[in-house]
């Protein structure tokens, strides 16, 4: 699409949300309800249209020589369709988190007080590459009566104007403002920057995507500004650990979906374990294609009994690589301290955990790691919203104000004070 002949009117965009905003704080549950069914209704009857939209967009990216992984990360399926469809009817069945009372008191003096959940108010949500988020975004802030603000990457603005569309229609159909969902619908990347200072009318903006663009909201935004979503992730096999059944938690982590945030990106192994371990995750894991970046004295244990993996020295910044691709960096540790070490120098406080069996150093690693999402015995990939329990989900913060890990529907949501007296005025 050409850039030049998109018209695009923020002000206005701000103006008409945070309106709308204003009437979706005043729905009932079952009204809002409605809408996300109306929505789920919508993708199925236009998926066609939606996957035409997108083949679109893959095909111009194939075109521009993008990786498998991102082509993933850009593709609708009917599957996924489906799969959104019915993500978005399973929202329907969260609680509202809305006008919850978090806690109430009665003071002395008569005057009782609560604090109750309400709306944020409007969104920004800044993303990349997956159109499914589209959807994740609309329902949940829906849900929680809040109007969004959505500004996609490039590569997949068909398919996410195709996605809008539906949700409009959906909107439209239950007399609700189209307005509670737009789209930037012009690639310029001026406009990012005009977004994150629309304060006048944004409330918080969410980006979703690579470090890149969490700096640069970080110093550009005069909004408040949820930061996460980067995965430096890691898995500690202690010398206690069921190697046997390591195996398939560790294949799980790395290779179930290499191109997402809480895929697994180094494997730190204890070093009584590892000459017997190596080999067999070596040869387990090239049947997947996975590209071994190991430190000297794992080389030293792969290099005739590789199992068939491509298995290379790792650089100075390998450690500090979110792959997104089937790589995997690997590092023998002498003790849990030093993995621990390891993890605090290169994570980003995604998700980290340990394979072992040994309670004890499972505690000490749960409360020494920081991360959004700590795991024992289980793989990464868990840290994720429906996963969780939440329904879908805004985005994974690693932050640690206001909201941590998955953001589902409380995340949405900020409170306020209510203070109910029988005439009272305060004295001295």
């Amino acid at each position: 699409m050409n850039e030049a002949g998109i018209q695009v009117d923020l002000n206005a965009m701000g103006q008409a949300a945070k309106a709308a905003s204003r009437k979706l704080a005043l729905l009932t549950t079952a009204q809002k309800n409605a809408a996300l069914l109306a929505i789920a209704d919508e993708l199925e009857a236009q998926a066609t249209t939606v996957l035409a939209q997108n083949a679109l967009d893959i095909a111009d990216a194939r075109a521009k020589g993008v990786s498998d992984a991102l082509l993933d990360r850009l593709l609708l399926t009917e599957a996924r369709v489906a799969g959104l469809a019915a993500d978005t009817r399973k929202v329907v069945g969260l609680p509202d988190p809305v006008g919850e009372e978090i806690e109430g008191r009665l003071l002395p003096n008569g005057i009782r007080l609560s604090r109750r959940r309400i709306p944020i108010g409007v969104l920004g949500v800044i993303y990349e590459a997956r159109p499914n988020v589209t959807i994740d975004i609309a329902t949940l802030s829906l849900k929680t009566g809040n109007a969004v603000i959505l500004r996609g990457g490039s590569e997949t603005l068909r398919s996410n104007l195709a996605l809008v569309a539906v949700i409009q229609a959906a909107l439209g159909k239950v007399g609700l403002p189209l307005e509670a969902v737009q789209i930037i619908a012009n690639p310029d990347r001026a406009l990012v920057g005009q977004l994150l200072r629309l304060d006048q009318y944004v409330d918080m903006i969410i980006p979703r995507g690579g470090a890149g663009l969490h700096r640069l909201c970080r110093e550009q935004s005069t909004i408040p500004v949820i930061t996460g979503g980067i995965g430096i992730c890691h898995l500690f096999v202690d010398a206690s650990a069921d190697l046997v059944r390591a195996l398939d938690v560790i294949e799980n982590a790395k290779v179930q979906r290499p191109s997402v945030c809480n895929a697994l990106d180094t494997v730190l192994v204890h070093r009584t374990v590892a000459a017997e371990f190596l080999p067999s995750l070596a040869e387990r894991l090239a049947r997947s294609g996975v590209e071994l970046r190991v430190t000297l004295d794992a080389l030293a244990i792969l290099e005739d009994n590789g199992g068939g993996a491509r298995v290379v020295a790792a650089g100075p910044e390998d450690f500090d690589q979110e792959w997104l691709a089937l790589i995997l960096g690997i590092k023998i540790v002498d003790t849990l301290d030093e993995a621990v070490a390891h993890i605090h120098a290169h994570s980003t406080e995604h998700s980290d955990g340990i394979l072992t069996n040994d309670w004890g150093n499972a505690t000490r690693f749960v409360n020494a790691i920081n991360s959004a999402a700590v795991f024992v015995n289980a793989s990464t990939r868990f840290n994720d919203g429906g996963q969780f329990g939440l329904g879908a989900e805004v985005a994974i913060s690693t932050q640690k104000l206001h909201a941590r890990g998955p953001m589902g529907l409380e995340a949405l949501t900020t409170y306020k004070w209510v203070v109910y007296g029988d005439m009272h005025v305060r004295g001295a």
